[in-house]
């Protein structure tokens, strides 16, 4: 997502090291979830910073109270960034300091890097230059008591009335002159509203602690639920005056007057004020993510009103090359094509194509444990706390990250998935539109359904290994029930060579899709997505004409798995639980597969190693061969194990080269069981933890080059596919991309696509 589309900015917090450090990483954390995209911003070494990173959070927010941080107005940002602008520069420019050319030597004019807090002037004028509309604050500046005399009057009130930004604030500070703040506000033409939070008749401006000034609103905006006041006005208006008359006896005046102040009300108060500040603040982050979501939506809206010659003329007048008129006309012409297209009918406007994905489609969060130094504990996220973390977005889902990946080797490849009418479905068909895929295939859910967009989030350790993931695929699992309008078209006519299916859809469509995919001719790969739901495949419901249990080999429904080793467990023993191994026609072909119990364990371990047979691990996979004739286990930095039922006359039972890995030869020439092939691939790179980007995406990039491998004109032996899979797992394994943007390189490993 952009800053047209939902996202709201913060300025930096006033709130001592660490506490500051875990607010905003909280605020941040507010903003997502309420469907809005955080930009905290502050001054780090003299350049301007919109959108901090969780090291430069870190570093800002530990210079609090040092004598070289600034607090930062409008007419403080020249000077602050002068000091670090390159020695060419003859003339400050305020977007110099925001956009600074690539690779630019920062040797500064006085050698000074400083640090700084935007206040709500210095905050706007960044906002305006990122393209953000709205943002959140605690309280707003204002006309000091007695400023007739001093003309001591904040510059937050200037700005507010020639710079087009929306700021949410819980009013200026009780300790100003709040009737002749109105005044001010009102004559440079700034509108001032009030929300009522349930309140009847006539409501105050708010006092930043207290809800109540005794100043009437101009406006009010009867919208959101009540907030509960938290110090009452009363004891804020004894604690207010004695900060005044101390700030006067001490001569703070200026730009220390509202420090002073502020610090004598927390000393006053015990501490109580922080807390409100906190509160009010998160309210006001909260507040503003609605308005920004609620303005996008606006937004939107009106942009699918104008004809597409005048939306054309719109991105036209953007700035060039901005991510705005980018996303903006790419989201709007992408959901007008979806609605119109012939698949909503039930139809599928397309030629044939090579592979077809049916599964997931999400906005990823990968959260990584980033520890402060001073309080390493460990290298996992500690439970029932907040932890300091870096938060990546980006568009995911396992279906849509398999798609990703062999469109990127060259594959003609189609996504079948479904989204919710909202942020989060808009700027996942835009982005997959921007990543050259096609979006005809995706249903869109109307909002009076309540469908959500699927989204996902993970959270690694320091390795960015991955601890604990939240999934909420909800829209998968409540699909239409009407298959063949929606989909069974779709296959027929794509008649693709393969046909991907993920465990994320509900086991009666995900039966359908594998059923329907093996009638037109495709076939079936199963990747089992997670331990939950990877027992889905062995729970299949029955439809009027089949029945309930997965087909034996060769009328086997499934061609090839790609699980983990705890996926193949759990596979395993839903397959043992629903009496898979009891049946007869398995039987047939486990006796067929000529496997003695005599010496079978010296066997695997000399095929594998030791720990995977004592974890069951080859065992589990012979037994579901009958079933899957081809598994390929992932085992991380283990490598892959490789376990195939082989027809008779496959050219590997009499290879010389591929007899270390004949497990067995079938004797029985009347049936179709030739013998069992087991590889154990090693890892291909041992990747460093420091160069381990992110672990999400990596199995779902392995099955994508599989696959795009197997429906080559010419394709290579399995072998040598799983070593060219294991190197694209890599490639993504240090990728900040769910899938890496380098995997085009692997298309000359490969051989002629298409045809």
């Amino acid at each position: 997502m952009i800053s047209d589309e939902g996202t709201k900015l913060m300025e930096s917090t006033g709130f001592p090291y660490p506490d500051n450090v875990a607010l905003a990483s909280y605020l941040e954390s507010v903003v997502r979830v309420n469907g809005g995209v955080p930009a905290t911003i502050g001054i780090l070494n003299g350049v301007a910073r919109v959108g901090l990173q969780t090291e430069e959070l870190i570093e800002l927010t530990a210079s609090a109270g040092l004598r070289d941080t600034m607090k930062v107005s409008r007419r403080d940002l020249g000077f602050i960034c002068g000091l670090v602008l390159p020695l060419s520069s003859s003339a400050f420019n305020c977007k110099a300091f925001f956009e600074v050319p690539q690779g630019l030597t920062f040797q500064g004019l006085a050698g000074k890097k400083m640090n700084g807090g935007t206040t709500i002037a210095g905050t706007m004028v960044l906002a305006q230059l990122a393209g953000i509309k709205v943002f959140a604050t605690g309280g707003l500046g204002g006309v000091h008591r007695n400023g007739e005399s001093t003309l001591d009057i904040s510059a937050d009130l200037t700005e507010l009335g020639k710079t087009p930004v929306t700021v949410i604030s819980s009013g200026c500070k009780s300790f100003l002159d709040i009737p002749r703040t109105l005044e001010y506000l009102e004559t440079q033409g700034v509108g001032v509203a009030t929300f009522a939070d349930g309140r009847e008749g006539k409501v105050d401006f708010p006092a930043f602690y207290t809800r109540e000034s005794g100043v009437n609103s101009p406006m009010v905006l009867r919208d959101e639920e009540e907030a509960a006041a938290v110090i009452s006005k009363a004891e804020m208006d004894v604690v207010i005056a004695k900060a005044i008359r101390a700030a006067e006896e001490q001569g703070a005046s200026g730009k220390d007057n509202t420090p002073f102040i502020l610090n004598q009300i927390k000393e006053l108060t015990s501490g109580k004020s922080v807390k409100a500040n906190r509160a009010l603040i998160e309210s006001n982050v909260l507040r503003g993510t609605k308005v920004a979501v609620e303005l996008a939506k606006l937004e939107l809206a009106g942009i699918k009103r104008i004809d597409r010659e005048d939306q054309w003329q719109i991105s036209q007048n953007l700035p060039s090359g901005s991510s705005s008129s980018r996303a903006i006309s790419s989201a709007t012409a992408t959901q007008e094509s979806l609605m119109d297209s012939p698949f909503n009918n039930g139809g599928f406007d397309s030629n044939r194509v090579d592979i077809l994905v049916a599964g997931s489609l999400a906005v990823d969060f990968s959260c990584d444990y980033a520890p402060f130094q001073a309080s390493v504990s460990g290298s996992s996220p500690q439970l029932h706390t907040s932890n300091p973390a870096i938060i990546t977005q980006r568009l995911g889902g396992v279906g849509n990250n398999i798609a990703t990946a062999a469109h990127r080797i060259g594959a003609d490849v189609c996504l079948c998935s479904v989204v919710g009418d909202d942020l989060g479905g808009r700027a996942a068909l835009a982005t997959l539109a921007d990543h050259g895929l096609r979006t005809d295939s995706i249903q869109v859910l109307p909002a009076e359904t309540g469908m959500r967009t699927a989204q996902y989030m993970a959270v690694n350790d320091t390795k960015k290994d991955l601890m604990l993931a939240m999934a909420d695929m909800s829209i998968l699992e409540s699909v239409p029930e009407d298959f063949d309008h929606t989909w069974k078209t779709t296959i027929s006519t794509a008649s693709p060579k393969w046909l991907v299916v993920d465990a994320n859809w509900n086991p009666k469509v995900l039966r359908q899709w594998i059923s329907v995919g093996k009638v037109t001719g495709a076939k079936v790969a199963f990747e089992p997505v997670s331990i939950a739901k990877s027992a889905r495949l062995f729970t299949l419901p029955s439809s009027d004409s089949e029945e309930t249990q997965l087909n034996i080999f060769p009328t086997h429904l499934v061609d090839i798995t790609t699980p983990n080793a705890a996926e193949l467990a759990t596979m395993y023993s839903a397959a043992r639980d629903a009496e898979y191994f009891h049946r007869q026609d398995w039987w047939a072909v486990i006796d067929a597969l000529g496997i003695s119990s005599a010496g079978a364990r010296n066997k695997l371990v000399s095929i594998t190693n030791v720990s995977l047979v004592d974890q069951g691990i080859p065992q589990q996979s012979i037994q579901m061969l009958p079933f899957i004739p081809c598994i390929l286990t992932k085992l991380g930095p283990h490598g892959v194990l490789m376990t195939e039922l082989l027809r008779p006359g496959d050219e590997r039972l009499t290879s010389p080269d591929t007899a270390p890995y004949i497990l067995s030869r079938s004797l029985d020439d009347a049936t179709m069981v030739g013998g069992v092939y087991m590889r154990l691939f090693p890892s291909a790179e041992v990747v460093p933890d420091e160069l381990v980007v992110s672990v999400n995406g990596v199995g779902d990039t392995f099955l994508g080059v599989l696959i795009a491998g197997l429906v080559s004109e010419r394709p290579l032996a399995m072998e040598r596919l799983v070593e060219i899979a294991q190197r694209g797992s890599v490639m993504t394994l240090k990728s900040k991309e769910a899938v890496s943007l380098e995997l085009g390189v692997l298309k000359s490993d490969l051989v002629g696509f298409g045809g």
